[in-house]
């Protein structure tokens, strides 16, 4: 019999392989997981990401019963399958330590929207959680989805990032995003010096990175209408 979801395992191992790359995680400090039907397929706790295999994966209900897989899941498995739960537009969801976004979990901090991509592909402010000890793995998840709310970004306090989103590909994207955006906030420094950018603007850019952006429609609202000269110098 054939390993069940195959490829999605496989582009899974392919993530975290990616992630240890770029070095948003070490050792076995991280995880990634993918929506399925019944719940979700999630990487294995304390296997080094270059030996996982396909049969490594573990499938867990949304309930939380290990449905397939002989190993144990992700310690984290409580962040996973509570965003999955509170968040229907999600199908995956990685867990990083990433060097600038950890930094900002130390200090507890709420990254306002202040560049554009983060408005168009976090789609809002990165939370911080408070901070959970090890182990409070139903807690941590608990804080988490509070925190993250409707945006695909959140830090969890002393601990690392957690990014989500509609692929794999998407949710590691807005993880790079959330780590930029923690190293410009460093850069710019603290609240006083770093200008959010407006609230119904953060809304325009996320709903036009979702739905129109490099279409025609987006194109055609940047076009000028008929009779225009060009912008009038003052």
């Amino acid at each position: 019999m054939g390993v069940l979801h195959l490829d999605l395992k496989k582009e899974i191992i392919s993530t975290c392989l990616r992630l240890q790359e770029i070095g948003y995680v070490l050792a076995t400090y991280g995880n990634v997981s993918a929506r399925v039907e019944r719940g979700l397929i999630i990487t294995p706790s304390r296997v080094a990401y270059r030996s996982l295999t396909p049969e490594d994966m573990v499938t867990v209900s949304y309930e939380g019963k290990i449905i397939e897989g002989p190993r144990q899941p992700s310690s984290e498995l409580e962040v996973h399958r509570q965003i999955y739960l509170a968040r229907p537009d999600v199908d995956a969801v990685v867990h990083t330590h990433s060097l600038f976004a950890t930094a900002l979990s130390c200090r507890h901090e709420t990254i306002p929207v202040i560049v554009e991509e983060q408005s168009q592909v976090v789609g809002g402010e990165i939370h911080c959680t408070s901070y959970v000890p090890a182990g409070q793995h139903k807690k941590l998840g608990e804080a988490a989805v509070q925190a993250l709310g409707r945006s695909n970004g959140v830090l969890l306090a002393n601990h690392g990032a957690v990014s989500c989103g509609r692929s794999l590909p998407e949710a590691v994207l807005t993880c790079q995003i959330v780590e930029r955006v923690a190293q410009i906030r460093l850069l710019a420094g603290t609240a006083d010096k770093a200008i959010p950018i407006p609230e119904e603007f953060v809304r325009s850019e996320r709903e036009r990175w979702l739905y129109k952006y490099g279409t025609a429609e987006d194109r055609a609202a940047e076009e000028p209408g008929p009779g225009h000269r060009g912008r009038i110098e003052d």
